[in-house]
């Protein structure tokens, strides 16, 4: 015996489980194409070539980094950037400086300090100091400092200490803040901003709507398989009941 819901009609002919399940594709197809428009607008895809972002960013991992203005980027953020004294290529780096900044290595402890205060990094590879050469630089105004994650395997601002700049580059050089890892998919998550830059002036930077935008796009997907395979189900309960 067929439900009241699907003996119910519209007044055309239809069921009401075909008025819904056409509605939830409708809603789906929304939600999943607006969450794919919106990612492509926020997001840019990078594919990080070396090890020197290791262990947060391992080579050859893909990230998706939400293209910002530099104007916004905070201490403790992983950029990409492309800067000509560095090179053609973008870089992707992590912030532990800005301007006005005095960033050193290493306290006794073999921490790095940022106007002389110690920064804890759990991101960094190994457990060795956070800089295998002690270091220090003033960052001018308008300028990012920035270092790898694994400091014995980066060329990042402490090769460039002699530059005009002290090493750094301008805020104007970041193309976007990695956001997320997409690949391997093992490592798929948002990324984390370090808490031990929180307390200084300026604070951290918020996550951008990467899980928003991908919430949007499973749940369109749900609603289209969903609201699809309704006909079929349909169908195929008609036949066993005729």
């Amino acid at each position: 015996m067929s439900s009241s819901t699907e003996r119910r009609t519209d007044g055309r002919g239809r069921t009401t489980g075909s008025v819904l399940s056409g509605l939830a594709v409708a809603v789906g197809c929304v939600l999943f194409l607006g969450g794919f428009v919106w990612g492509a607008l926020t997001y840019r895809p990078y594919t990080v070539p070396t090890d020197s972002m290791s262990p947060t960013i391992a080579a050859g991992a893909r990230v998706l980094a939400e293209r910002v203005d530099g104007s916004e980027i905070r201490r403790g953020d992983i950029v990409v950037f492309k800067d000509d004294v560095w090179g053609d290529l973008p870089m992707v780096k992590r912030v532990v400086g800005i301007g006005g900044d005095k960033v050193a290595c290493c306290t006794k402890q073999g921490r790095l300090t940022v106007n002389a205060k110690p920064v804890e990094e759990p991101y960094l590879q190994g457990s060795g100091p956070a800089s295998p050469v002690g270091f220090k630089a003033k960052v001018p105004a308008g300028q990012l400092f920035l270092l790898g994650d694994h400091r014995n395997d980066s060329l990042d601002s402490r090769v460039h200490l002699t530059d005009g700049d002290h090493g750094s580059v301008p805020r104007s050089a970041v193309n976007a803040r990695v956001d997320a890892r997409a690949w391997p998919l093992g490592s798929v998550g948002v990324m984390q901003r370090p808490a031990g830059f929180a307390a200084f002036p300026g604070g951290i930077s918020q996550p951008g709507p990467v899980q928003p935008i991908t919430l949007a796009v499973v749940a369109g997907a749900v609603l289209i398989l969903g609201g699809a395979a309704y006909g079929p189900l349909a169908r195929r309960r008609a036949r066993k009941r005729g």
